[in-house]
């Protein structure tokens, strides 16, 4: 036990250094473990929910992107009529009062 003791007195920042550093492996252990276990979570609950589930969300997104780009399309109607009412009263020579 003495070699030991005094091994570990002379190397005392090696031996903290090491300790700090399994820890650290072990943290980044934990870290990638836990992420495996999220990501299969995910994966098995679409596999539960199907791909019909997905297919479902990616319609009612589509379809409210369609409703957006029609308002869209229709605001920009509006504002060119706006715009070309405008320039029309601007060509229009005024008459003073």
């Amino acid at each position: 036990m003495g070699p030991i003791k005094s091994w570990f007195s002379q190397n005392q920042a090696l031996a903290l250094f090491l300790i700090a550093q399994a820890l650290a492996v072990g943290t980044a252990g934990a870290a990638i473990l836990a992420y495996s276990v999220k990501l299969e979570t995910r994966v098995y609950t679409m596999e539960t929910r199907g791909a019909e589930y997905t297919v479902d969300r990616m319609q009612k997104m589509f379809d409210r992107l369609t409703i957006l780009e029609k308002r869209t399309e229709d605001d920009k109607a509006r504002i060119d009529r706006v715009v070309e009412q405008l320039l029309k009263d601007m060509q229009q020579p005024r008459t003073p009062r």
